[in-house]
């Protein structure tokens, strides 16, 4: 068991933790709004960002310019049965979607959306600390580390694991402000 393997994992899951909460939205368009949404084309779930230029043109308008036109009718379906609450506005080559501005309630509840978020962010990095841990022992049982290199190994997991859990209290505090901005 190597810590920079147990450093790379937790850093990853901070990296996923940042993803998912960039997918909630703040009341101001942001691309990262639509990196779930995946549209059936030609038969396959394919990404909007692989189907479309998005862009946003202000701070409350998405614009969605599809590559192939004839996707446009896909991509405003995928949006409209989404969890996004947004109805897309199609002229015929591009979608918009209008940001509205959120209500005081629906901020409280992207609030504890991303704490749920950040919750899991933590569980993952307790699952890393609890495998790292074990490996530590059968290490110890198999004689191949000391009793005192096997505490030692344990403290820095350990230390490691408070550390990339205050990143994500960190980052949740970050959008739960952001959330909050009106």
């Amino acid at each position: 068991m190597k810590l920079a393997d147990v450093e790379s994992q937790m850093q990853k899951t901070i990296e996923a933790t940042l993803r998912s909460l960039n997918t909630i939205r703040t009341g101001r368009a942001n691309a990262s709004l639509l990196d779930r949404i995946s549209v059936e084309y030609y038969g396959a779930d394919t990404p909007l960002k692989s189907l479309a230029n998005i862009s946003t043109p202000d701070s409350t308008t998405l614009a969605i310019q599809p590559f192939d036109r004839s996707s446009l009718g896909s991509i405003e379906k995928a949006i409209q049965l989404s969890d996004l609450g947004l109805t897309p506005n199609n002229d015929g080559s591009v979608i918009r979607l209008n940001i509205p501005q959120l209500t005081t309630e629906r901020r409280k509840e992207l609030v504890k959306v991303a704490a749920k978020y950040g919750e899991e962010g933590k569980v993952a990095i307790r699952n890393i600390r609890r495998d790292a841990v074990e490996g530590i022992r059968k290490q110890e049982k198999s004689s191949e580390i000391s009793e005192d290199e096997a505490r030692d190994l344990q403290d820095e997991v350990q230390k490691l694991t408070d550390k990339f859990v205050s990143k994500i209290d960190a980052l949740l505090k970050d959008k739960e402000a952001d959330i909050m901005k009106v």
